[in-house]
């Protein structure tokens, strides 16, 4: 029997992001590449029914997890996740990453390096989070975890 726990497609809640610049376009299609590829991601109650489909939306305040079956014909569950613990993280996270995308067109690779390590910091501070939020309803890796917070921050740009 093969292993069924993990999300075979993803979707984010495009009708709330206002815009998005080429580096942050990058980021989105790299971590749901990453989280295709290889991925762990077991929901409680439901680990027959993998692999999954994820929509990813925020509402009222809430990251959604909206998982569903594979072909999308069944909602299983979903997960709201209030984002208030992590808005902290979140502000900065995106500060971070915004000297880090102004390091690298000038700064000396010693400072790209120190602002890229805070970054990688921040973001493995934030997945922990989410992997220790989903922990009573979701199975899930680090990894996994880490494109999730990817995600959740591209979702939370605003114009």
């Amino acid at each position: 029997m093969s292993d069924t726990r993990f999300i075979a497609k993803i979707a984010l809640d495009e009708k709330t992001v206002v815009r998005r610049n080429a580096d942050i376009e990058h980021e989105r299609k790299v971590a749901i590449f990453d989280i295709l590829d290889q991925n762990h991601f077991a929901v409680h109650g439901f680990e027959e029914n993998g692999p999954y489909s994820l929509h990813l939306s925020i509402e009222d305040n809430r990251l959604i997890f909206d998982v569903r079956t594979e072909d999308d014909t069944a909602e299983l569950v979903r997960i709201p996740l209030p984002v208030i613990s992590f808005r902290r993280i979140i502000k900065d996270y995106f500060h971070v990453c915004e000297s880090y995308f102004d390091a690298i067109k000038s700064a000396s690779p010693s400072k790209i390096e120190a602002i890229d390590m805070g970054r990688r910091g921040l973001h493995n501070e934030g997945s922990e989070l989410l992997k220790e939020r989903l922990k009573d309803k979701v199975e899930t890796d680090f990894d996994t975890a880490r494109r999730l917070f990817t995600l959740m921050c591209i979702l939370h740009i605003r114009g």
